[in-house]
């Protein structure tokens, strides 16, 4: 999927553990399937996961989620994969690297069995992340999530343009313009996942039990964790997530405009290289385009 993209194997996988944690080395190793973008996981006995960065922009996650996610995960209602360990580049792997606890599940693409509940449940995980103190987070890179929109506005015009006729390009800038004269957020910045993707919300027995792949985590506009009202939820489920966590007018428009310039970004970059990020992203930029302009008024 990327140039420079770093390959990895159950072997890689075991010979690592075997030289910095070798109580594990001997535990049944299984990649995970996944058409996630950035990481390898391989499932390490029944209660273990390994994730890999494959490409070097991905390398700081590991230490971001061993910082992190021990402390936000006490005051949050949903599980998170919290690091047990972190591993370091070896045996001509070159990253940092993570064990964390295995949590089961699917992800969130056609599982749940009540989108309106999830509505619920997902709004409820949001708003206690948004409290959690920010006093010593980490800065926002520039253009990274919670960004002001016009941070983007470069990167979704190349992205749209790339795609040409594969998308209703003209749409998609009508809907983009909008979100773009959206009064910008004036409040203090919040914690913020930053990435939710169906992909990257579990579920167990048809509810949302964890969120995972906290890459993206960030301090900055809330507006940017209202994509699931278009990647995931819909009619019924979307109205009741924006119900939940209040989103006036204009940090709706800001949260659309989220959720297409990652759609449009994904599309451009993962054509012909990911189907399974492909099916997700188009169906979010049609629900993007497709959800009223006068809905967000």
């Amino acid at each position: 999927m990327h140039d420079d993209e770093i390959e990895t194997s159950a072997g890689l996988m075991r010979r690592l553990l075997a030289g910095q944690f070798p109580h594990w080395a001997e535990l049944p190793i299984e990649r995970v399937v996944s058409y996630g973008t950035d990481h390898d996981i391989y499932r390490i006995g029944d209660r273990l996961a390994a994730r890999l960065p494959r490409i070097g922009w991905a390398s700081g996650q590991a230490a971001k989620e061993a910082r992190w996610l021990p402390r936000l995960a006490p005051q949050l209602p949903l599980a998170l994969p919290v690091p047990v360990a972190m591993g370091k580049p070896a045996e001509g792997y070159p990253f940092e690297w993570s064990v964390c606890e295995w949590l089961p599940g699917e992800n969130a693409n056609g599982t749940l069995d009540d989108r309106v509940q999830a509505a619920v449940d997902l709004a409820a995980f949001i708003q206690a992340l948004r409290r959690v103190d920010t006093a010593d987070a980490h800065r926002r890179p520039p253009g990274g999530r919670g960004a002001p929109l016009s941070e983007l506005d470069e990167q979704v015009r190349r992205s749209i343009a790339q795609l040409g006729t594969k998308i209703d390009g003209e749409a998609a800038h009508r809907s983009w313009e909008q979100s773009l004269a959206a009064p910008i957020w004036s409040g203090e910045p919040v914690w913020l996942h930053g990435d939710l993707l169906p992909g990257n919300l579990l579920v167990v027995d048809g509810h949302l039990s964890a969120v995972i792949d906290f890459g993206g985590l960030n301090v900055g506009d809330p507006a940017c964790d209202l994509q699931p009202a278009w990647n995931l939820f819909a009619a019924d489920s979307r109205t009741r997530f924006r119900t939940e966590l209040r989103a006036d007018a204009a940090t709706w428009l800001r949260g659309r405009g989220w959720a297409l310039y990652q759609a449009v970004s994904a599309l451009a970059y993962y054509w012909d290289t990911n189907p399974g990020m492909i099916r997700q992203a188009s169906h979010a930029l049609a629900q993007v385009l497709g959800d009223c302009p006068t809905g967000a008024e």
